[in-house]
């Protein structure tokens, strides 16, 4: 009897053991699957506090986007029809995307300084006189007239390296010049009022500001060079043109000494800037040379002109939108200054992600319409939409890269993000988006025929 005394204990104690490891278990299963069964809460719960945060913002920068779309497409369409003048003047479609980038760098750059000093209060929404204001105007005219002029010695040195069939040096200054002395008499007036109207609607210039001013500079700028075009070929060939080249060598010569010796707030503006600006106009350089070299493909379909200012101008509004608001929030220590994204930059990310997967399509069919008005051929809407969405999704990711890095080395080195940022990022982004816009354009092309 002992014996089977001993068995059943041993076999009860063994059924309590396994008990208890199945209520164990049972309670570890609960527990996992109860996070499990809340993760799609979690998520959802992190979505809608995501789209609540930034609902202002996404409605704001779309309004803001969408106004600049309209701009770009007039810019689109007014560059499309320049294709005879493009033919008589070789070389001329170099200088162009770098003459668009570099108003609206400079004057997005002006705005945001005017904007900042609204905010502090050394500036009054009345635009009283003062040496900060007369100091921020002056800077935009001297940096407009030396900007101009190199932006003409660019355009010349890439032709020559790339053996590009092109006009004169001084054909390309005279141009170069005119066109930023027109855009920029009408850009001036126009930053002014777009800064003092985004101040006093509480606008946010991260937002809205920034990226009104870049559009603004897209649809002066086509006008102004088509001005200067016809300005030049009145003078051509005379000694009128070679005393306006020298006219403009010694003016912006003379400006940039001035202002370096100047206040000391204009000084830092031209010794900041002018780096920044230097290299934007290479990069802007460099996507003129990319359209120049497709120029046959884009002769055969003009209604690729007319997307070219839309895709690169809705790209640099949003690199700048991402630039600046990561710039604000690394001044105000909502993002750190750490080279791998954190939280806060990773919801601006997912911003700028959202309005790309919106703007991309938006922008193809703003472009077919536009071209179909105007009685452009066109390549379809169905193709116009897939080139302009597949590049947009393609640049995005570099974009990201481009604004969070900039951001981060500028911050960490003490440079003002207004004067090197978006300049730098919106110009670096132009040849990237110009580069994935023809490849996309070939590549559809090409599946057609």
């Amino acid at each position: 009897m002992k014996w089977t005394e001993k068995l059943l204990k041993k076999i009860g104690d063994l059924i309590q053991i396994i008990l208890n490891w199945m209520v164990i278990l049972s309670v570890l299963v609960s527990k996992r699957s109860l996070k499990i069964l809340q993760i799609p809460f979690i998520i959802s719960g992190k979505i809608t506090n995501f789209f609540r945060d930034v609902s202002r913002v996404l409605g704001e920068t779309f309004t803001a986007l969408f106004i600049c779309a309209i701009g770009d497409l007039i810019a689109g369409i007014l560059l499309s029809g320049m294709t005879n003048t493009l033919e008589m003047l070789p070389g001329l479609l170099v200088l162009i995307p770098g003459a668009i980038g570099m108003r609206g760098n400079i004057f997005g750059a002006l705005g945001s300084r005017l904007g900042s000093n609204l905010h502090i209060g050394t500036l009054t929404p009345e635009l009283k006189k003062s040496p900060i204001l007369n100091q921020n105007i002056i800077s935009a005219m001297i940096l407009t007239i030396i900007m101009s002029i190199f932006l003409a010695f660019a355009a010349k040195g890439f032709c020559i390296l790339l053996g590009f069939e092109s006009i004169s040096l001084v054909d390309f200054t005279v141009i170069s010049v005119l066109g930023g002395i027109f855009s920029g008499a009408l850009l001036l007036p126009a930053t002014i009022l777009i800064s003092i109207k985004s101040y006093e609607n509480g606008w946010d210039p991260d937002n809205v500001t920034t990226p009104l001013i870049a559009a603004s500079g897209d649809l002066f700028t086509i006008p102004s060079i088509l001005l200067a075009v016809q300005i030049l070929l009145w003078v051509k060939n005379g000694y009128t043109e070679s005393i306006l080249f020298v006219i403009f060598i010694i003016i912006g010569i003379m400006g940039f000494i001035y202002g370096v010796k100047s206040g000391s707030h204009l000084k830092k503006i031209i010794v900041h800037s002018t780096p920044a600006l230097f290299l934007a106009s290479l990069f802007g350089t460099t996507a003129g040379t990319i359209l120049n070299g497709s120029f046959s493909t884009i002769l055969g379909n003009p209604s690729i002109l007319a997307l070219v200012p839309l895709f690169s101008g809705e790209s640099g509004d949003l690199v700048s939108i991402l630039g600046a608001r990561l710039s604000s929030g690394l001044h105000i220590g909502s993002i750190e200054s750490s080279l791998r994204p954190t939280e806060g930059a990773l919801r601006n990310f997912a911003i700028i992600i959202i309005l790309a997967i919106i703007i991309y399509p938006l922008i193809g069919i703003l472009a077919y319409f536009g071209s179909l008005a105007m009685g452009l051929e066109t390549v379809g809407l169905a193709k116009m939409v897939f080139i302009s969405t597949s590049a947009g999704l393609m640049l995005t990711p570099i974009m990201l890269l481009i604004a969070f890095y900039l951001n981060t080395i500028s911050y960490r080195k003490g440079l003002d993000p207004d004067n090197i940022v978006i300049p730098l990022s919106t110009s670096i982004t132009d040849p990237v988006a110009n580069t994935f816009l023809m490849l996309m354009v070939l590549f559809t092309l090409g599946l057609a025929f």
